[in-house]
């Protein structure tokens, strides 16, 4: 196994031996690394004498001798044949000068890494001299990858370096520098000289660092390092407590096949009691929806999109997908609401963080895939097609979007607070959990919460799949405190356990026997009265929230009900089966405000609820 070294030649002497392609590049690494070079050689190519006289290199037109090494650091053997080569490195042991054969990596002491330099920051890439044009791509893609935001991270850090060793005791040095490394990359680049002194001193004279408990998946490193940067520009440094979860872990199942609750957070909350580290971070929307009597939730950050996305190499959008194509996501609640809007596809498990998602996708194992759009963009993360799904289409997660600070009952957590906390995500978070615990379910279940706060309204949108049908609501409540917020997430809660609670509907019928219809509604929740032709008006104890007609025989049966109705405002919503419901309740006056997507008594049931579903949101 090699060992990689960083080694220094500015000014020293590196002789090459040879006179053609191999021996021009390793001329223009050692030149661009400020060695002074010499060639030994009989011929020398016209590229090759253009980059030597460019460097000021010296010149020696003969075939090799042992005396070419005198005074030398190194030597590269890069003649095309192979006995030279070998008498070279010969040579070079004797006299105790390092060799590298080009023709034989193995025979050496040292091959050449491919290397990308971004400003001061230097990346090698080595595959031991076995596949050099290999090593050169890496090296290309990690450039074009890194790019400036990591070099301006790394002269900021440099800065900070030299804070740490004038002013730090020796024995606090390497701990304040490996939390200030842990630092946001974006933040270190953004800052200016005097923005990174001052961390650094604030890190010297904050004591020991906070210890941060994180998955240890490259999402939530980024996450966890997100919160620690905002605590670190309170002055107070964090080192990171990677910790692999059973979530993490268990790689082979579903999750709902693992059987245990909490996978991904339950680990991280044993650090936190077991003193290994003083807060926690993660996604929102992994957290139980009641925490432990010994847990708190501390803080919660500014949202990021909250939205689900549609990823793809072969389609462009969701809807673009054939018939049968397969779509991978991990989550019963993506899964029920995207079956409820396509059941002509097919919904797979996928496991793994976000790389090996986007990998899997990229390999063809998938058609397409379901994400959060926050984690994409905390990794910067992409597909060929992404494109969100609204809210109304796919509800998101409760927390989705926001990442939680969670720490240990009674610790203090003014600081994190202070430093990390939306006010406004918080009130959004905090409804959105409380409705998922009023329905006792996990961060597992097939259950879609989102809130979203304008001024001092909170909007809120509900899903919940039972018995292969999706049930969604909204509802729009002032929510000033935590508290208004939470009890606004229950009455969401209770409207998804009986969306039409409160709403009266008539249901027209042309014949006498049970109404499959009006039964389903009743288990909604709604107060049903059954209208026919014999009907006497004074059923109607107050103005209904919806009149359904099945058929236009319904509509006919109707008639005295629309007598009734006729002047009376606001009126009621129609809503129909179909296109011959719909003409003869034009014809008689009422021309429907909804129409079943499709002609069948399940179908007419779900658009009553989500017409008076929404219109709870338009009105309320």
């Amino acid at each position: 196994m090699p060992l990689p070294i960083n080694l220094n030649v500015s000014g020293r002497l590196a002789v090459v031996i040879g006179g053609g392609t191999v021996a021009r590049r390793k001329v223009r690494a050692l030149g661009d690394a400020g060695a002074r070079v010499r060639l030994v050689a009989p011929e020398v190519d016209r590229d090759l004498f253009e980059t030597l006289r460019a460097l000021g290199a010296e010149i020696v037109s003969a075939s090799y001798a042992r005396e070419h090494l005198n005074g030398a650091l190194l030597v590269i053997a890069a003649t095309n044949d192979r006995a030279v080569n070998a008498r070279v490195v010969e040579d070079a042991r004797a006299a105790n000068v390092w060799a590298c054969d080009a023709s034989d990596p193995e025979r050496g002491d040292f091959t050449f890494p491919a290397v990308a330099r971004i400003d001061e920051m230097t990346i090698a890439v080595d595959t031991s001299g076995n596949a050099p044009a290999f090593s050169r791509r890496i090296a290309m893609e990690i450039s074009e990858q890194f790019g400036d935001v990591y070099a301006r991270a790394a002269r900021t850090l440099k800065t900070m370096r030299d804070v740490v060793l004038a002013r730090a005791p020796q024995e606090r040095r390497a701990g304040v520098m490996r939390a200030l490394a842990a630092l946001d990359t974006r933040q270190l680049a953004e800052m200016n000289t005097t923005e990174a002194e001052t961390a650094a001193e604030s890190a010297i004279g904050s004591g020991d660092a906070l210890v941060c408990a994180t998955r240890a998946s490259a999402l939530a490193l980024v996450q966890a390092k997100t919160v620690a940067a905002k605590i670190a520009q309170h002055g107070v440094p964090t080192t990171l407590l990677a910790v692999t979860t059973t979530g993490d872990r268990v790689q082979d199942r579903p999750l709902a096949a693992i059987g245990e609750e909490n996978l991904f957070v339950k680990e991280l909350e044993i650090a936190l009691r077991d003193g290994r580290a003083h807060y926690a971070v993660h996604s929102c929307k992994d957290l139980p929806s009641e925490l432990p009597a010994d847990m708190q939730l501390a803080a919660v950050s500014t949202r990021e999109d909250a939205r689900d996305v549609f990823c793809s190499e072969r389609y462009p959008s969701f809807a673009a997908l054939p018939a049968g194509a397969r779509v991978g996501t991990s989550s019963a609640r993506r899964r029920e609401q995207l079956a409820a809007l396509r059941d002509d596809l097919r919904y797979d498990d996928i496991r793994g963080n976000v790389d090996t998602r986007l990998r899997k996708l990229c390999d063809g194992d998938y058609d397409a895939i379901v994400l959060a759009a926050a984690g994409l963009a905390r990794l910067g993360a992409s597909a060929r097609y992404v494109v969100p799904f609204s809210l109304d289409e796919l509800v998101p997660a409760p927390g989705q979007g926001a990442l939680a600070v969670e720490m240990r009952t009674g610790a203090d957590a003014a600081l994190i607070r202070t430093a990390v906390n939306d006010a406004k995500a918080e009130l959004c978070v905090l409804a959105e959990r409380a409705a998922l615990a009023a329905l006792r379910g996990g961060c597992a279940a097939p259950i879609g919460i989102h809130a979203e706060r304008e001024g001092e309204e909170l909007r809120l949108r509900g899903a919940l799949a039972e018995d292969g049908r999706v049930r969604r609501v909204m509802l729009q409540r002032t929510a000033r405190t935590a508290a208004e917020a939470e009890r606004a997430g229950r009455d969401l809660a209770a409207m998804l356990r009986a969306p039409l609670a409160g709403k009266l509907v008539v249901v027209s019928r042309t014949q006498p026997r049970p109404s499959r219809l009006a039964e389903t509604l009743r288990e909604a929740g709604a107060q049903i009265v059954e209208w026919s032709s014999v009907t006497p008006a004074a059923e109607l104890h107050r103005l209904p929230d919806a009149v359904v007609l099945p058929s236009s025989g319904s509509v006919a049966a109707a008639a005295t009900l629309f007598a009734a109705l006729r002047n009376r405002q606001p009126r009621p919503a129609i809503i129909t089966m179909g296109p011959a419901s719909s003409d003869a309740a034009r014809a008689a006056g009422f021309p429907p405000d909804a129409v079943a997507a499709e002609t069948s008594i399940d179908g007419l049931a779900a658009t009553v609820e989500q017409f008076l579903a929404k219109k709870e949101w338009a009105t309320s």
